[in-house]
């Protein structure tokens, strides 16, 4: 018995990554337990890895990577795209709590 077979499916090639950097206002966003949405105008693959900036209103700005886990919607009227930070510092835990009450 032989199971040496060749995967040719492709699922273990590497995908080349671009970096995709956002910026929101807190304004454009709803918080979530774990993480954000935001309405986007073009559909977000799910998976993708982002780094996004939300600006509040005393213009400091929270920086933090995560990947999207749903992107939901049409063309027409926009898609929900949900994201869920990774590693966040705790200084940005703090600041997304603050801008989350507010």
């Amino acid at each position: 018995m032989s199971t040496s077979k060749l995967d040719t499916s492709g699922v273990f090639d590497q995908q080349p990554q671009s970096e995709v950097r956002l910026t929101l206002s807190s304004n454009a966003i709803k918080f979530r337990r774990n993480g954000i949405e935001f309405l986007s105008s073009k559909a977000v693959p799910v998976w993708s890895e982002m780094t996004i900036d939300i600006q509040s209103p005393d213009a400091k700005k929270v920086r933090g990577s995560g990947v999207v886990v749903a992107c939901d919607g049409c063309h027409k009227s926009g898609y929900v795209v949900s994201f869920v930070f990774m590693n966040l510092s705790r200084q940005a835990q703090e600041r997304l709590g603050v801008l989350a009450q507010a």
